[in-house]
């Protein structure tokens, strides 16, 4: 039997790398998919790669900075595929400046995105795992938010963020039954890092000084995250909430 058999899982920003390469891996885990991304056509490319493969999913549009869009996805995914057992909060999106160069309408936009919008999915979701008294939510924050990161002040900011909002979610919803941890990726060769590298001047010295700096000695590719991402929703991980776990090749090491 397959681990996540007859589970409906979400994953926000599942047209992407690493929400890409996560939905996968729950397709091939026998979990029912729904692949939320503001980019339709990205998701249903991710729902069409697990299908081609065996597995089960469906592609919805969702703005997470909108809650009709978060309310009306949520309530299509049910729908088609079963109430949500698992929430995945990956959507993100960044500015790399330094902060006095950074205008106030990119705070704001960076706040939607990567806090707020999270708070749309959880707030969302959570009744409904509540009445079942069964969920793991899993939310994608970052190191950035662990030991900061120069050019991502307020990136860091909403990540930091996230990371109290799920430690206070996992004590209000454990008598409920839900788990909620959180997975750090630290640098990972995505779309989001490819800005960043063109955002800093020089992308190859910033790739060099990155490698020389992880000590397994290389970036992170986006399925080195799904592995840490389906322990959290597993039952393997049924006594483990409230945790930080970095999936960042050595880059930041917090006990």
């Amino acid at each position: 039997m397959q681990k996540f058999e007859g589970k409906t899982v979400v994953v926000t920003g599942g047209g992407g790398g690493i929400g890409g390469a996560t939905c996968r891996r729950f397709g091939r885990e026998g979990a029912n998919v729904a692949v939320f991304d503001i980019n339709l056509a990205a998701a249903q490319r991710v729902a069409a790669d697990i299908g081609s493969a065996g597995g089960k999913a469906a592609a919805f549009k969702c703005d997470i900075t909108d809650r009709a869009s978060v309310d009306a996805a949520v309530a299509a995914a049910g729908a088609q595929l079963g109430p949500i057992d698992v929430l995945v909060n990956n959507a993100g999106w960044d500015v790399f400046k330094p902060f006095t160069k950074t205008e106030p309408a990119q705070w704001d936009k960076l706040i939607a995105i990567n806090l707020v919008g999270a708070l749309h999915m959880h707030h969302a979701v959570l009744p409904g795992m509540a009445a079942r008294k069964t969920g793991r939510i899993v939310n994608i924050a970052s190191d950035a938010a662990r030991v900061g990161s120069s050019g991502e002040a307020v990136y860091a900011a909403c990540k930091g963020g996230l990371v109290a909002f799920s430690k206070t979610i996992a004590r209000e919803h454990a008598r409920h039954g839900i788990t909620v941890n959180v997975v750090c990726p630290g640098p990972t060769d995505t779309a989001l890092f490819a800005d960043y590298k063109e955002g800093a001047g020089n992308p190859e010295k910033l790739m060099e000084a990155f490698t020389r700096s992880i000590p397994l000695g290389r970036i992170g590719q986006p399925d080195d995250l799904p592995g840490a991402i389906l322990f959290f929703a597993s039952d393997d991980a049924a006594f483990v909430t409230g945790q930080v776990l970095s999936v960042s090749g050595g880059l930041t090491m917090n006990g």
